[in-house]
């Protein structure tokens, strides 16, 4: 299994279970780059916010700190942001009662609120995570993206996993 999908996806998706519960592993779905391979999906909302942050000339974290979160009011932003405040306690009680399948279906969670915005940015140009016009708009945006990418590193170290930079 490992040869033909790799540990990463392997690993995920193992952890997308409970211990007591049947594992059926699909392999086409495994090798899928879709959103029905959960771990592609989470790899590839890191990879995304490392995309936009190197288009921003990557800002640093003592940058980012700075931002104005109050500038951020659109519902999807907010959504992200509640999805984020879940972590701590997520993550605790993930390693509290040995349910390591919590933070798989989490980071799945997260990168599809940070999908689903990142499209809405598409759809309405007011919504980019980078408006050349408005600055402390988009490094409050940058500010919250980037602690998707820390929050999806940090959930993928937990269960064995590693965030991709960039998807080939």
């Amino acid at each position: 299994m490992v040869e033909q999908v790799g540990a990463d996806v392997t690993r995920f998706v193992m952890l997308t279970r409970k211990n007591d519960a049947p594992l059926d592993f699909d392999f086409d779905k495994a090798l899928e780059q879709s959103k029905d391979n959960p771990v592609f999906y989470v790899q590839y909302a890191h990879a995304r916010v490392c995309s936009v942050l190197a288009k921003a000339g990557d800002p640093s974290d003592a940058t980012l700190q700075e931002a104005d979160y109050s500038l951020l009011t659109a519902p999807a932003e907010l959504s992200l942001i509640k999805k984020l405040a879940e972590w701590p306690r997520l993550a605790e009680l993930a390693a509290t009662h040995h349910e390591p399948h919590r933070v798989a279906f989490y980071l799945f969670e997260l990168a599809s609120e940070f999908h689903a915005l990142q499209h809405m940015g598409k759809v309405d140009p007011s919504l980019r995570f980078i408006l050349a016009d408005q600055t402390a708009l988009s490094s409050a945006r940058l500010a919250m993206i980037r602690s998707v990418a820390v929050v999806i590193s940090a959930g993928l170290g937990i269960l064995g996993v590693t965030p991709k930079n960039e998807m080939r």
